[in-house]
């Protein structure tokens, strides 16, 4: 069984909207990005919506913030860098929030972190202050990862990731060309799964995305 909520939390520069989707019995906790919010990017988008569902499969609390400026968030976009602060503080609230909840084993709940194109940028830059402060992500999941030059919007220097990351890229994706995925992964050796035909919203294709998770579940 699981509950669904909105929560509005307190973050750097304003309210910072969240949905919120709780686990009778949880195995983790699983915040998950969305896409850039001035080409209509919401915590609604049906990939950041089916990286829920393949997490509350696996038994996870899933969290869905809005960035800045988006639905009931307060703020101003930032290219990714106030929007790193937010969801940092996002995961600050979900640590306090579900201390007191155990894995089925008895353990604290693991962090998983996944995002969705700009959202999958802004994970990786989350993953990389959270592992700095000796708290790392059990795992991470990247789709359509914005990385380098992507037309109409920005450079993306992409952090590197744990090697184990799952990085999920459509051969027809027009909006980041995946010989950018390849360039950032390449020097880190981080295999990129490719779905062929898939384009950056994955039509048609979104059921792989959720059967590549559940193979690869840690």
């Amino acid at each position: 069984m699981s509950r669904h909520e909105r929560v509005l939390l307190d973050g750097p520069d304003g309210k910072i909207e969240v949905f919120v989707e709780d686990h009778e019995n949880p195995t983790g906790i699983a915040l998950i990005a969305h896409p850039h919010p001035l080409f209509g990017g919401t915590a609604d988008n049906k990939v950041v919506t089916t990286l829920a569902r393949a997490f509350r499969e696996r038994g996870c609390i899933t969290l869905r913030p809005s960035f800045r400026g988006v639905g009931g968030s307060e703020g101003e976009h930032d290219h990714g860098d106030a929007e790193t602060d937010d969801v940092l503080a996002v995961h600050d609230w979900a640590r306090e929030h579900f201390a007191g909840r155990l894995t089925p084993s008895g353990m604290p709940l693991p962090l998983y972190l996944a995002g969705f194109s700009f959202g999958a940028y802004v994970t990786t830059r989350l993953a990389k202050r959270l592992a700095a402060a000796g708290d790392p992500a059990r795992w991470l999941v990247l789709v359509g990862t914005a990385a380098g030059f992507v037309e109409g919007m920005r450079r993306y220097e992409t952090e590197a990731v744990a090697p184990d990351t799952l990085v999920i890229h459509g051969s027809e994706d027009e909006t980041v060309r995946l010989a950018n995925v390849l360039a950032w992964a390449t020097p880190l050796d981080l295999p990129v799964v490719v779905i062929p035909g898939a384009d950056h919203f994955f039509h048609r294709r979104l059921h792989l995305i959720r059967d590549l998770i559940q193979r690869a579940w840690h």
